[in-house]
């Protein structure tokens, strides 16, 4: 289960996955997401991403539909602030940046104002 909530004024999207990753998640964010993203013509200025420590999937089709809105989204997200304590925010940071269009940073879980403002900002 992820809980996410969509700031349509600052077009950010803050996910806090609880629970294992299913594919009915990923298909929740989508048709949130994919209408806004339709209705600006636009991006994503950041995604904000907290965790303390990653939850897995639930299935094999949660961890493909997971790929597929990361393949079908990533050209629109500017910046992703993962926050963190757990060492999946180094390996986010430096593995996906690899694969990602999005500017990734790792943030302590004590960083998320500093997180919310990083991704904010226009550079």
């Amino acid at each position: 289960m992820i809980e996410h909530e969509l700031d349509r004024e600052r077009a950010v999207l803050y996910l806090r996955p609880k629970s294992a990753l299913s594919a009915e998640d990923f298909a929740e964010l989508a048709g949130e997401v994919d209408p806004f993203l339709e209705q600006t013509h636009g991006a994503l200025a950041g995604i904000v991403l907290e965790v303390a420590s990653f939850p897995g999937w639930d299935s094999l089709s949660a961890l493909m539909a997971h790929l597929r809105f990361v393949r079908d989204h990533h050209r629109r997200v500017r910046k992703v602030a993962v926050v963190t304590d757990s060492a999946l925010g180094d390996l986010a940071e430096r593995l996906a940046s690899h694969f990602v269009a999005a500017k990734i940073r790792h943030f302590r879980a004590d960083e998320l104002d500093a997180a919310r403002r990083w991704v904010l900002e226009r550079n």
